[in-house]
């Protein structure tokens, strides 16, 4: 369980917020332009969708009974999205076959955080796959076109901003975003109460 718990929290805002944001400093201090716009709209699109899906549910109840799927998995999303980028930056200027290695660590990592989610009772299967499905879009997207630019040049500081990201952030607070989209979503649909997985599975559900 101790295993699940760790890789649920290499998955949390803590880390992979702090990594999103390494890498457009990265890519805005390589002069990078229009990566750096690409990169935080396909970001941003996958956290708005992850964010309109919750909130969906929580306020008016929106989800899919038969699939237990009450919202993507931001962990998962998350995950998905940064990890296989960074192993793509930091392998780009390797020889051809070791630059499959930095991406193809980044999904195996992303998928181990998705099951993590369902394995700590934090998520559904359905959750947690759409959301690692989400994030590997936006990676896969960016990556796409990354592949195509000839003078992304390779930085060390990019490591070093990274590795710290994830030996300490392990150990902060939880940042209590769960929390925030719970009174979004309140305030918007005007309700006391939000909704719960409980009217779908009864209130024995463990699922949240």
């Amino acid at each position: 369980m101790m295993w699940w718990h760790w890789l649920s929290v290499i998955g949390s805002v803590a880390v992979t917020g702090p990594i999103g944001i390494v890498i457009m400093v990265w890519l805005l201090t390589g002069k990078s332009w229009r990566l750096s716009i690409i990169w935080a709209a396909l970001y941003g699109a996958g956290m708005a969708l992850v964010v309109a899906s919750k909130l969906a549910f929580i306020g008016w109840g929106i989800g899919v009974a038969s699939l237990q799927f009450a919202g993507f998995s931001g962990h998962a999303m998350r995950a998905a999205a940064v990890f296989p980028v960074l192993g793509f930056l930091l392998t780009r200027s390797l020889p051809s076959w070791q630059r499959h290695l930095g991406p193809a660590v980044g999904v195996v990592l992303s998928v181990l955080i998705a099951l993590s989610r369902i394995y700590t009772w934090s998520h559904s299967p359905s959750e947690a796959y759409t959301g690692c499905l989400l994030g590997l879009a936006v990676a896969f997207a960016f990556i796409w076109y990354a592949s195509a630019e000839r003078d992304l040049t390779f930085s060390r500081m990019l490591v070093m901003l990274c590795l710290p990201v994830l030996v300490v952030a392990p150990q902060f607070k939880p940042v209590p975003t769960e929390r925030w989209i719970t009174k979004a979503a309140l305030y918007l649909s005007g309700r006391d109460q939000p909704y719960t997985s409980a009217i779908w599975y009864g209130p024995r559900s463990r699922l949240r």
